[in-house]
């Protein structure tokens, strides 16, 4: 491409003097540099850019097309510019998140509060990452960051620990397996489960707990929210492996209980994925940081 921004600026700089002197000095060019660019211009083209015979200087046809040009092209040029030395900066961004956690949204959006706040300038967006590869998502640049629980290896990948949870069946206070200290997976047999509805490979009590002992609940009911999870327990119609920070934040924790599952516990982190390359995102590092400091493990309802 032979056009070049130099040559716009020139032509919008001669109309606006009048004279190739005046525009040579707001160009801080030698007025001879200037014509000769004008020169070559018009031999590219091969068509004359000014009537050079007039006072003050006036543009030909094509002049007054590349002037119209240069009236769209420079400030965007500009604009552009402006816009990515602030996303050097780290003042504009983009956040696009995928949560691998339904219940995450307990918590996330007091942390997200807090960073529009800090950070008015980045775009944010949030998708469920459940329901497709997040992981690929993130390496192929459709997404920013990946808040989940199984970190994969990858030298291409950072995965920052946000904070420890503990995965436990939650139960109506009057449920038999109440009496128990410690849930076993023989105990789920003749039990409806109640879970979000996302494949089993990707919720904790079957991965860890249900499918390596050969466990098949009695019956399995789906629901999206948290909330009518926590109902359908309370009021006897099946039981849920939650963490544990749910219960603490239920609205209705006197009709609910939960026990371990297994003697050891089902214990879990929760991560934040990020590009490596991002590395240097300083708004990546403080979402971070706000998402482990406003975590549910650091809430009032924790330490009650």
């Amino acid at each position: 491409m032979f056009l070049e921004r130099r040559h716009l600026q020139s032509i919008k700089a001669i109309a606006e003097a009048g004279n190739l002197a005046r525009a040579a000095e707001r160009l801080h060019l030698t007025q001879s540099a200037l014509s000769h660019q004008i020169k070559t211009l018009e031999h590219q083209f091969e068509v004359p850019l000014f009537l050079r015979h007039t006072k003050p200087i006036r543009l030909s046809p094509a002049g007054h097309r590349l002037l119209l040009l240069a009236d769209k092209v420079l400030p965007l040029m500009s604009d552009t510019e402006e816009e990515l030395s602030r996303m050097a900066s780290g003042e504009l961004g983009r956040l696009h998140i995928a949560i691998e956690c339904h219940a995450c949204y307990e918590w996330l959006m007091p942390v997200l509060e807090h960073f529009k706040t800090r950070w008015p300038g980045v775009e944010i967006d949030i998708k469920l990452g459940l329901s497709f590869d997040s992981i690929s998502a993130l390496r192929a640049g459709d997404l920013d960051l990946v808040i989940s629980s199984d970190p994969v290896e990858g030298e291409d990948l950072t995965f920052t620990p946000l904070f420890e949870y503990e995965g436990r069946l939650v139960m109506s206070n009057g449920h038999p397996l109440a009496a128990k200290t410690a849930i076993e997976p023989d105990d789920l047999r003749t039990e409806r489960l109640i879970t979000y509805p996302v494949a089993r490979d990707r919720l904790d009590v079957f991965k860890h707990f249900l499918s390596p002992a050969g466990v098949e609940p009695r019956e399995i009911r789906q629901s999206d929210l948290t909330a009518v999870i926590l109902l359908l327990v309370a009021s006897g119609q099946g039981v849920a492996a939650l963490p544990d920070w749910v219960l603490l934040n239920s609205p209705q924790p006197s009709s609910l209980t939960s026990r371990p599952l297994g003697s050891q516990g089902l214990h879990g982190t929760l991560y934040a994925a990020t590009r490596r390359i991002d590395g240097g995102s300083q708004y990546l590092s403080d979402f971070s940081e706000l998402a482990s400091q406003l975590g549910p493990s650091n809430s009032p309802a924790a330490h009650r």
